[in-house]
C-alpha cells in the first residue's frame, strides 16, 4: 500500500474511487499481473518525448499513479457538482474502472504531460465514454471543467519530480533548439522557449497595481482573457490644440460640426476633413497588414490601451505552439523609460545590446543571432511610451535611434506609442511612420468589458448577474460615466468599485477614486521620475486636488460660467501660485507654471485650447470638484451654512441646466437630513409651468443622490405625490386640447422627466412598477412610449419583463409594438430568443411600420450575425411593403455597401420604382 501513499490516495477523505487505485497497486506488485504496467506505459508512450526510455519503473508507477489519482478525484468532484448522492456515486466505480483502461483514454490523459499540450481532448473523453455503452451521466457533468485542473495538476507532478522535470524539460528544448536551428540557423543561445517564458510571466496578468484591488483576487486575471480588440483612425495631419480639445467638445464637434471655443474655423474644417472621415478601423487590420502598415505610430490618451495593445500582440506569440514560431515574427517590446536608464546608465548603446546584456528585459537574445532575424524581417519591434522619455533632448536621441533602426532594417514592422499631448510628429512623419489615434471604447466594446470582467471575478451567479447589470445600467444612464467609461483604465476601475459600490449615485467616489490614479498612482505605478523642481514630497496628489477644486469653483464665476469649461491661463497660473505660496513651496511662480505643465501632459487633466485658454479635459472632473469645493467649504472650513448652501447655490443656480449635475453631486456628498431641508426648499420655489418645473425634478434628483433614505421618508413621500399630480395634469392638459401642438410638447417633456425622475429615485417601492404597468395604457402614446422604455430597463432583471415586452409585440398598438421591439433589441439582445423574436415581427407583423422598424433593429443589433444579410437580402425584394423593402434596402447600403450582391438589388429595386 506504499504506492497509494506515494500517490496521495490516503490522504483523499470519503474517496469513491479509491478500489480502483487499490486494485492498480495491488497488480503492481503482482509481476505476473501486468495490466497496471502496461496502463502506466500506454499513459506515456505516444508523447513526442517519451520518458519511457529514461525513467526507471518505480517513477514511471509514481507519475501514472499521482496523475490517475488527480482525474478520478475531479470527476468525483464533478458528479458531486452534479448533485449525485453519496449512494449513487458507488455505481460509477466500475464503469470508469473500464473507462480508464481504455487505450484511446489513455493516451489523452497522458497528453497532458507534453509540453506543447494546451488541454484535453474533452469531446474525445465524452465520445468514448459512449462508444464504450458506459452509463448515463448526470445532465450536469462537464467534462471541460476537469480539463484545466487535471492540466495543473499534471504540471505539478512533473514539477515535484526530479526525473520527470529533467527529461521532459531537457528533451523538449533540446528537439526545440535543433529545429529552429536547421530552419533559421538561430543558435541554441537563441532560445525562443524561454523567451516565451520571459514574456508571459511579465506580461500575462492585468497591470491592477495602480488601483484599489483590495480583497479580491482581482491580481490573478489574464491580460489575455480580457483584451479588447479597440478601434483606430487614421491621422495624416496632427493639430495638437485640436487632438487636445476637451472630450465633450469632440463629442459635439464630431455630432454636430460645431466651432468651440478658442479653435479656428478653419483648422476645424482641415480637422474634419483628415480626422473624423477617416474610417474607423480595427486596430489588428492595422498591424495585421504589414505590407501597407509597415511603420506604425499608435497615439492615445493616458489609460487607453497603448501599452496593452502592445504586450497583447507579444503575448499572441508567446502562447503559440513552439512548433508554429518559425511562421510568426519575434516580437521586441522595448519599454523606452526603462531602455532609456539603462542607456544613461552605460549599459547598453543600441537597441539589440538592450536585448542582449540589459538587466530590465524578459530574457536575454543573443545579439549577433538577433541581428539576423532583424535583417531578414523576422521580428516586430515594439517602442512603448515614448511620451516617457521626459527630457527632450533625450526624447529627440530615442527618436533618431529609432530613425536609424528603421533605415538599418527595412524589413522590420515598427511600432512605437506615445500620449498624444506633447508629442511632435515631424521626424517620425518624415520617417514614413504612419499615426494612428486609438479611440475610446464604443458601446458593445464596453459591454463585452463588463461581461468578461464579471464572469470571471464573481463565483456567485446571482450576485454576478445583479452586480453587471447595476454597472451597465448606470454607465447606460450616466452620460458622464459613459465618458468615462470609454477608457480602459478608467472602466476597470469603474468594474472594481461596482462590486461595493452604486453607480452612478456613488459616482462622486469614482470620481475621487479616478483623479486620485490620475494624479498621483498612475505615474507611480508607471516609476516616472517626478520633475526636480517640483518636490512629490511637497506637492502630492491631494494638493493637486486642492488646486483643481479651486480652478473648478473659479470657472463657475466667468462669463460662461461651468457651461464654459474655460479658463484664462493667467487666473490658472494666479489660482496655482496663491495656493502653492500657502504651503510655503519655493519659487511658486515658477513651479505653478511647471504644475500647469503637469496637469496637461502627465495627470489627464486639463487641456490647453490655444489663445492662452485652459480647459479640464473631462467636464465631469470640472463639476466634481466644483461640488467639491461647495462641500469643503460646508464641510470642513464652515464657511459656507445650510442657509447658503440653500440659497447661494441652490437658489442661485437651480434654473440653470449647466449646474444640475454639480447640485446633485453636492446633494451626495453631504448628510441626508441637509439634503432634507434643500428639498424642502426647492419644492417651495414657485418654477410652474413657465420653468417646467425643473424646481420639482431637481429635488426628486438630489434624493437619488442619499444613501440613507430613511431620513428623507416623509419629505420624498411629499415630492412623489407632487410629481405624480404633475403627471396626471398633463396627461390632462394634453387630452382636453390635443391640437396645441406647440405646447403639448413642452407638457410632455415635463411628463417624460416625471416618469424618468419617479423611475430613477423610487424604482425600490414595489408600488412604482404597478403604477408604471398602469402609464402604458394611456391615450397619449408619447407618454406610453415612455413608460414601456422606463419599466423595461428599470426592471430588465425580472424574467416576467422580457415576457411582458414580447407580449406588447403581439398585443399592442403601433406605437407600443415598436417601443417594445426597440427595447427587446436593445436589453435583451443576448438573449438566445430575441434575434428571431424580433426577425419574426418584421416577417409577419401585419402592420407595415412595425415590420420596417423590427427589420431595422435587426439590421443594426444583429448586423453580425450570418443570417441578418441574407434575410436582409429576401426582405428587399419579398415584402409586400414597398416601405419595408426600401428601409431593407437602406440597410444594405448603410452596412453592408461592399457585399456584390447589393448593387444589383438596388438596381433591381430602381427599375421597379
Amino acid at each position: 500500500m506504499d504506492l497509494l501513499l506515494l500517490w496521495g490516495v490516503t490522504q483523499t477523505a470519503g474517496f469513491v474511487f479509491k478500489p480502483i487505485l487499490e486494485d492498480l497497486a495491488k497488480e503492481l506488485g503482482n509481476i505476473a499481473k501486468n495490466a497496471a504496467k502496461d496502463w502506466a506505459k500506454d499513459l506515456f508512450k505516444n508523447l513526442s518525448t517519451n520518458p519511457l526510455d529514461f525513467l526507471h519503473r518505480k517513477d514511471i508507477d509514481i507519475a501514472a499513479g499521482k496523475a490517475l489519482n488527480a482525474f478520478l478525484s475531479l470527476v468525483q468532484q464533478e458528479l458531486e457538482y452534479a448533485e449525485v448522492e453519496d449512494k449513487e456515486l458507488q455505481q460509477f466505480i466500475q464503469p470508469f474502472k473500464i473507462f480508464i483502461c481504455d487505450r484511446d483514454v489513455k493516451e489523452i490523459l497522458g497528453s497532458a504531460f507534453e509540453y506543447e499540450r494546451k488541454t484535453l481532448d474533452t469531446k474525445k473523453l465524452e465520445r468514448k465514454w459512449y462508444e464504450l455503452e458506459l452509463p448515463e451521466l448526470p445532465e450536469d457533468f462537464e467534462w471541460k471543467r476537469i480539463a484545466k485542473p487535471y492540466f495543473k495538476k499534471v504540471k505539478n507532478i512533473i514539477r515535484d519530480s526530479d526525473k520527470l522535470r529533467e527529461i521532459l524539460d531537457s528533451k523538449n528544448i533540446e528537439s526545440i533548439n535543433k529545429y529552429t536551428k536547421e530552419t533559421t540557423g538561430i543558435i541554441p543561445d537563441f532560445d525562443l522557449q524561454r523567451y516565451q517564458g520571459g514574456i508571459r510571466k511579465r506580461y500575462k496578468k492585468l497591470k491592477l497595481e495602480s488601483l484599489d484591488t483590495s480583497g479580491y483576487a482581482y491580481n490573478e486575471l489574464k491580460l489575455w482573457q480580457m483584451f479588447i480588440v479597440q478601434n483606430v483612425r487614421e491621422i495624416h495631419s496632427i493639430l495638437p490644440q485640436l487632438h487636445e480639445i476637451p472630450k465633450e467638445h469632440l463629442r459635439r464637434l464630431q455630432e454636430n460640426q460645431q466651432a468651440e471655443s478658442g479653435i479656428e474655423e478653419k483648422d476645424l474644417e482641415h480637422y474634419k476633413k483628415k480626422y473624423f472621415e477617416q474610417p474607423i478601423r480595427s486596430i489588428l487590420e492595422i498591424t495585421n497588414n504589414k505590407q501597407n502598415n509597415k511603420f506604425i505610430v499608435i497615439l492615445g490618451d493616458p489609460g487607453s490601451g497603448k501599452s496593452t495593445f502592445l504586450q497583447y500582440l507579444a503575448l499572441s506569440w508567446a502562447e503559440s505552439p513552439l512548433s508554429n514560431l518559425i511562421e510568426q515574427p519575434i516580437p521586441l517590446l522595448v519599454e523606452l523609460r526603462i531602455y532609456m536608464r539603462r542607456r544613461d546608465d552605460r549599459e547598453c548603446n543600441n537597441f539589440l545590446e538592450f536585448f542582449h546584456k540589459c538587466s530590465g528585459v524578459v530574457h536575454h537574445l543573443n545579439q549577433h543571432q538577433l541581428q539576423t532575424q532583424l535583417q531578414e524581417g523576422n521580428v516586430l519591434v515594439m517602442f512603448d511610451g515614448l511620451d516617457e522619455v521626459f527630457d527632450p533632448g533625450k526624447r529627440e536621441d530615442v527618436i533618431t535611434d529609432i530613425h536609424h533602426f528603421t533605415n538599418d532594417y527595412p524589413k522590420v514592422q515598427v511600432i512605437v506609442t506615445s500620449r498624444i499631448i506633447g508629442y511632435k510628429p515631424q521626424r517620425l512623419q518624415d520617417a514614413e511612420f504612419k499615426h494612428f489615434m486609438l479611440q475610446d471604447l464604443e458601446t458593445e466594446q464596453i459591454q463585452d468589458f463588463i461581461e468578461r470582467w464579471h464572469e470571471l471575478t464573481f463565483n456567485d451567479e446571482v450576485d454576478k448577474i445583479r452586480k453587471k447589470q447595476r454597472l451597465l445600467s448606470g454607465i447606460d444612464n450616466s452620460a458622464a460615466i459613459q465618458e468615462l467609461a470609454g477608457n480602459p483604465l478608467l472602466l476597470t476601475m469603474m468594474a472594481i468599485l461596482n462590486r461595493n459600490q452604486e453607480l452612478p449615485r456613488d459616482r462622486a467616489e469614482l470620481y475621487n477614486q479616478a483623479s486620485r490614479v490620475l494624479l498621483h498612482q498612475w505615474d507611480v505605478e508607471r516609476t516616472l521620475v517626478e520633475d526636480k523642481r517640483l518636490d512629490p514630497k511637497t506637492i502630492d496628489s491631494k494638493d493637486k486636488q486642492a488646486m483643481l477644486r479651486t480652478v473648478a469653483y473659479f470657472m463657475q464665476t466667468s462669463d460662461k460660467g461651468l457651461a464654459g469649461n474655460l479658463i484664462k491661463e493667467s487666473d490658472l497660473e494666479k489660482i496655482l501660485k496663491d495656493y502653492l505660496t500657502s504651503i510655503e513651496v519655493d519659487k511658486p511662480r515658477s513651479a505653478a507654471k511647471l504644475m500647469i505643465d503637469r496637469l496637461r501632459t502627465r495627470n489627464f487633466m486639463l487641456c490647453y485650447l490655444g489663445a492662452d485658454y485652459y480647459a479640464f479635459v473631462h467636464r465631469t472632473f470640472l463639476e466634481y470638484f466644483c461640488a467639491w469645493e461647495f462641500v469643503w467649504q460646508f464641510k470642513e472650513t464652515q464657511t459656507l451654512s445650510i442657509e447658503k448652501l440653500k440659497i447661494q447655490v441652490f437658489g442661485k443656480h437651480w434654473m440653470d441646466e449647466s449646474w444640475h449635475e454639480v447640485l446633485r453631486l453636492i446633494a451626495g456628498m453631504i448628510d441626508a437630513k441637509f439634503v432634507v431641508q434643500i428639498i424642502q426648499y426647492l419644492m417651495k420655489i414657485s418654477g410652474g409651468e413657465k420653468e417646467n418645473f425643473v424646481n420639482l425634478i431637481l429635488a426628486a434628483e438630489c434624493l437619488a443622490e442619499v444613501r440613507n433614505r430613511k431620513v428623507t421618508i416623509s419629505i420624498g413621500n411629499q415630492l412623489l405625490s407632487e410629481l405624480k399630480k404633475l403627471i396626471d395634469y398633463g396627461v390632462y392638459k394634453i387630452l382636453i386640447n390635443p391640437h396645441a401642438e406647440e405646447n403639448n410638447n413642452k407638457i410632455r417633456k415635463i411628463i417624460t422627466q416625471s416618469i424618468k425622475v419617479i423611475t430613477n429615485t423610487w424604482k425600490d417601492e414595489p408600488e412604482t412598477l404597478r403604477w408604471l404597468k398602469k402609464l402604458t395604457t394611456t391615450d397619449d402614446y408619447r407618454v406610453q412610449h415612455v413608460a414601456v422604455q422606463e419599466l423595461a430597463r428599470g426592471w430588465k432583471e425580472r424574467p416576467e419583463t422580457l415576457r411582458w415586452l414580447k407580449k406588447l409585440t403581439m398585443l399592442g398598438d403601433t406605437d407600443l409594438k415598436r417601443v417594445a421591439i426597440q427595447e427587446l433589441a436593445h436589453g435583451w439582445k443576448e438573449h438566445p430568443d430575441t434575434f428571431t423574436w424580433v426577425k419574426d415581427c418584421a416577417t409577419t407583423d401585419p402592420d407595415p411600420e412595425v415590420r420596417r422598424i423590427a427589420l431595422e433593429e435587426v439590421a443594426h443589433a444583429w448586423k453580425d450575425h450570418p443570417e441578418t444579410l441574407i434575410w436582409l437580402k429576401q426582405r428587399a425584394t419579398g415584402d409586400e411593403n414597398w416601405g419595408v423593402r426600401r428601409a431593407a434596402v437602406e440597410e444594405l447600403v448603410s452596412g453592408w455597401k461592399n457585399d456584390p450582391e447589393t448593387l444589383s438589388i438596388i438596381k433591381q429595386r430602381t427599375r421597379r420604382h
